[in-house]
Parts: C-alpha cells; sequence; structure tokens
C-alpha cells in the first residue's frame, strides 16, 4: 500500500513546499546541484528526488540516465570505484545534459567509501550529480557534506498527514473514525509510511479503524490504561498496584517502555510541585536507560511503582 500511493511528481508531494520549489528551480534553470537530503524516515526524502528524475528523463532514457543504490545494495569501496565511477564516466552522447546517481540510506555506507566518493564527485561533476539521502547528517563525513547543497526533511505536521491518509482511506473504501485518524497521527509521529502501514494493517485485522483497534494493533498501551496505571500507583499500596499492573501487561501484551512513555507525558500534565516532579523524572529517565540496556523488566516495574510511591509520600508531606 506504501508504494501504491508512493507520490509519482514533484505537484504530488505534500510537505516541505519551501524545499520543493528550490529544487523545481533548480532544475527548470538547469543548474541542480549535487544534493543531501537528510531527517526522519517517512518524510518523502526519496520519493522527492524519484519525482525529480521522473520530471528530468523520459521513460525509455531513464535506465542509462539514473543510478540508483540503496543500502540493500552492495555499496562497498569497491562498487564507488567500479561500478560508480564507470557509470559516471561515461558521457552520454546523444542527449546533452547529466546523469544522476541516487545514494539512498548513505549513513550506512563505510567512511572508506564516502572517502572515495568523495573523489568521484569532484571528478565527474560535469556531467554528473549525486544526490545523498540518509537519516542521521552526523554519519555523513564533512567533505561530502561540504559537497552537497543540505536539505532538512523534517516530520510531517498532522495538518499535511490528514488530506493524504483521507484520500487513501477513500481510495481503499476504509472504514475509519474521527478518533482512529487521531490515533494514527498520534502514533506515525509524522511519518508518513508508518501511518499508511499501522492503517494498513489495523484494516486487515478488524476491518474498522477506531482509537482502540489502531492502539491493540500496534500493542500501545490505550489512554484509559494509563489513567489507570497512573490511578493504581499513587493510590494503592505496593503489592496492589504491582499485581494489577503485571495483569495489565499479561492481558494486554503491553512493553513497559511503551508504558513509561506514555506516563511521562501525563506526568507533565499533572499539577505535581515542582521539587517533586524534578524527583519523579529523574527516577523515570533511569528506569529508561535500564530497559535500554536490557534488564529485567519485573525489577524496572518494581522500581517505577517505588518511585511514585515516594512522590506521593513526598507530597503527602509537603502537605
Amino acid at each position: 500500500m506504501v508504494e501504491k500511493y508512493r507520490p509519482q511528481t514533484l505537484n504530488d508531494l505534500i510537505s516541505h513546499q519551501d524545499i520543493l520549489s528550490t529544487i523545481q528551480k533548480f532544475i527548470s534553470e538547469d543548474r541542480l546541484p549535487h544534493l543531501l537530503l537528510y531527517g526522519p524516515p517517512g518524510t518523502g526524502k526519496t520519493s522527492t528526488i524519484l519525482a525529480c528524475a521522473k520530471q528530468l528523463y523520459k521513460d525509455k532514457e531513464f535506465g542509462s540516465m539514473v543510478l540508483e543504490l540503496n543500502a540493500s545494495d552492495d555499496r562497498g569501496i569497491d562498487i564507488i570505484r567500479g561500478p560508480i565511477l564507470s557509470f559516471a564516466s561515461t558521457r552520454t552522447i546523444f542527449k546533452k545534459g547529466f546523469k544522476l546517481v541516487i545514494l539512498d540510506e548513505a549513513d550506512a555506507m563505510t567512511q572508506d567509501a564516502q572517502n572515495a566518493l568523495r573523489r568521484v564527485i569532484e571528478k565527474f561533476t560535469e556531467n554528473t550529480r549525486f544526490c545523498l539521502i540518509c537519516n542521521y547528517l552526523s554519519k555523513i563525513i564533512p567533505a561530502l557534506q561540504s559537497r552537497c547543497t543540505r536539505f532538512r526533511f523534517g516530520p510531517l505536521t498532522p495538518e499535511l498527514m490528514v488530506p493524504r491518509l483521507e484520500h487513501v482511506v477513500e481510495e481503499e473504501k476504509v472504514d475509519i473514525s474521527e478518533d482512529g485518524m487521531k490515533a494514527l497521527v498520534t502514533l506515525s509521529s509524522g511519518d508518513m509510511r508508518r501511518a499508511l502501514n499501522i492503517l494498513q494493517s489495523t484494516n486487515m485485522a478488524f476491518g474498522k479503524v477506531t482509537e482502540e483497534t489502531v492502539y491493540t494493533c500496534t500493542g500501545h498501551p490505550l489512554k484509559s490504561d494509563i489513567a489507570n496505571i497512573l490511578d493504581w500507583m499513587l493510590n494503592q499500596d505496593f503489592t496492589t498496584a504491582y499485581r494489577n499492573i503485571t495483569e495489565l501487561k499479561t492481558l494486554k501484551g503491553l512493553a513497559l517502555h511503551d508504558i513509561l512513555t506514555e506516563i511521562h507525558l501525563f506526568v507533565h500534565r499533572v499539577d505535581f510541585p515542582s521539587s517533586v516532579r524534578i524527583h519523579l523524572l529523574t527516577k523515570m529517565a533511569d528506569i529508561e536507560y535500564r530497559l535500554s540496556v536490557g534488564t529485567n523488566e519485573k525489577i524496572q516495574l518494581s522500581s517505577l511503582i517505588a518511585a511514585f510511591q515516594v512522590t506521593r509520600d513526598l507530597i503527602v508531606a509537603e502537605a
């Protein structure tokens, strides 16, 4: 479904209009520089450059003028010095203009390969343009960054995502509720590909897309579950809270990391005294770090409940 609705032309793209208009200007003036597109996944980087390539070249010359390699292709130093070099160095006889080399997920390339690439980029600027696409700018060596014009693709805003999702929903005739759409946008956090994947899997699993089915399908804790967990931790004794939360986790298959992330948002909303909130956030940050290292969830859950119970006592003491 993601590929089915991939934008085909620059006009189909919904976001980053400033970047698109700049690239459009480059193309119309025939002055396309080397490009470096970076930003989180699902924000339209690959779609943008493929749409550019489709605008630049006709279908029949696409294969001979565009070379696209991503992380699944071998892009070691031998490939840079072999196929990429020979592709970039050969002139097009019957057509003026330049060739285009698209290196998707360039942050997965080794330092050596990137160093070999900088020479190739310099040498064949006359007849080849390079476009590097990556998620993390810091993984690209500075020498390559300085040779390219950089564009950052930020996460998409809900205002941009909703109309596009509505178009897909209409085309696919999906039964979706308003809170289901909100849940999709919230859980995908600006990643269009993720939103479409969740929409597809929820629709296939439940036949109806509502807030509850979206959260269940992704294994995310519901808002009501989080409210219950918070209530138990702050108002019940330790044993009851621990038992209730463990039962809920087992019943719904929740991960403690997801629960922690959601509770973190709640802690910011609940009106705690500042000293208490600071104590709580520090404890939660520690637990989050320990979970990422791969510690025992049961022990970390005890630690989380303990932090909240200490907080409760602090609030009582201050009152």
